[in-house]
Order: C-alpha cells, then sequence, then structure tokens
C-alpha cells in the first residue's frame, strides 16, 4: 500500500502530522510570528497544515511550502483555496533538501520532518541557509524520555534526551526563545487518531484492495506504541533565533 495513501488517511482526523493539539499550534504560531507580516518556509510541510493555519490567523503573512508529495501538494491547495489565502501561498514540489529559495525567510518550520534532512542538526543548517537575520526556526523532534529499548532505538532512531537534545540545538549556534513539550494526553491522542482513523477507513471500504492492509499497519502501529515505545518516546517543539548572527 502505498505510504503516501497511508499517511494521508491516518491523519484524517489529526492533519497537522506531530503530536500537538490546536491550542499547542497556536500558540507556537503567535511565538514564531511575533509581528504577524513575516514570510515564512515550511521545510517538508505535508498538507501544508502549519503554513495554513499561519495564514488564517495573520493576513499579512506570506507562505512557501516544500514536499516531495503532489497529493498531499494538493491537498493544501484546496484547503489554502478554500480558506481564501491561496494567494499567499507558494507550493514546491521537490525535495526539501534541494530546495533553491529566491530570497530569505522571517521563519523556516520543520515539526516533525527532520528525517528528510538526516537528523536535527543537519535540519538546523538547512534552516540556516533560508533564514533572514534576526528571524526564527520553528522544528519538533522526537527524544527520550526514559531510556528506550533496543527494539524502540531500531523502530524510531538513535534520539537522545531532552537535556541533550537541547544542548545539541545551543551547541549549533541557537538560542530557545519558546518551547513546547508534549504532554501525555497530546503524545496519546496523536497515536489513537493515527491507528484509529486508519483502521475506520480499512472497515469502512471492506471491498477496497488496499482495505485488509490498512489494518494490519493500523494494528501493527498500534502494538508498537503501547508495547514498545509509548512510555519512553516525547516530542518537543523549539522556537529557535541564532544566537549571533
Amino acid at each position: 500500500m502505498n505510504r503516501e495513501l497511508i499517511s494521508r488517511l491516518a491523519h484524517a482526523h489529526h492533519p497537522i502530522a506531530a503530536p500537538l493539539n490546536d491550542e499547542s499550534v497556536h500558540r507556537l504560531l503567535q511565538r514564531a510570528l511575533p509581528r504577524g507580516d513575516e514570510r515564512a518556509l515550511d521545510l517538508g510541510c505535508g498538507g501544508g497544515e502549519w503554513l495554513l493555519r499561519a495564514l488564517a490567523a495573520h493576513p499579512d503573512v506570506r507562505a512557501e511550502g516544500v514536499d516531495t508529495s503532489e497529493a498531499a501538494l494538493t491537498h493544501a491547495r484546496k484547503a489554502a483555496s478554500d480558506l481564501g489565502v491561496q494567494d499567499r501561498l507558494i507550493l514546491h514540489h521537490q525535495a526539501a533538501e534541494d530546495f533553491p529559495a529566491a530570497h530569505a525567510f522571517d521563519l523556516v518550520l520543520s515539526v516533525g520532518a527532520v528525517h528528510a534532512f538526516g537528523g536535527l542538526t543537519p535540519t538546523l543548517a538547512a534552516a540556516r541557509e533560508h533564514l533572514a537575520p534576526g528571524g526564527r526556526v520553528l522544528i519538533g523532534d522526537g527524544y527520550w524520555e526514559r531510556e528506550p529499548s533496543q527494539e524502540a532505538v531500531e523502530m524510531l532512531g538513535d534520539s537522545m534526551d531532552l537535556p541533550a537534545t537541547v544542548d545539541r540545538v545551543v551547541a549549533e549556534g541557537w538560542t530557545p526563545v519558546y518551547g513546547h513539550i508534549s504532554a501525555r494526553e497530546e503524545l496519546d491522542a496523536y497515536e489513537w487518531a493515527w491507528t484509529g482513523s486508519l483502521a475506520s477507513w480499512a472497515l469502512d471500504n471492506p471491498g477496497d484492495p488496499d482495505s485488509p492492509e490498512a489494518l494490519e499497519v493500523a494494528t501493527n502501529h498500534r502494538k508498537e506504541w503501547l508495547r514498545t515505545y509509548r512510555d519512553t518516546w516525547g516530542f518537543v517543539t523549539l522556537v529557535l533565533r541564532r544566537t549571533s548572527d
């Protein structure tokens, strides 16, 4: 089954592809867009949910998004048109790591997409290339709340704990000016929505040839979450400024 289709179905009821609720997203965007007239870039924008919310809340913000999924970008275009913000949104169908921006941005976002660059440090390096002096970066990534099992590391990668994650960010020349640690309720809500939305689609469409696989993916993901990483994995989202421009 196509991974893009799985992701689209799994995020049907949780369009922000990260464990953050609407209030947390709103608060982070308010801190990341203090003037309300910034130019924003999302590296790995998916369906453009972060940018759409920024544009809807700030009528003077302009935004660009980059993603390899044409289906996700099509969804973003339609959603932007429905919201009436399409004139302030430009979308690019290409790999985020190869995006040649024509100008600098006041805000660069990458939440839950650092894998596209090979990790947190290279994602910050990419963001720096696109950032205007005095600009902000909004970045979100997972971390280990406690010592993980080897199975969890193999599943989610060799992340650090929260203090080490922040230390790494600071060592790369960034200063956190705001942050959000996803609460247990947000983490669980995201996983229940992911597995439940995909499973519901499979049960609602028993005649679809992808239905058995979708149900199997949802079932396996739920087992992995509950048995392997639920008690050890967390998510942090940071608003950063360059320590010295």
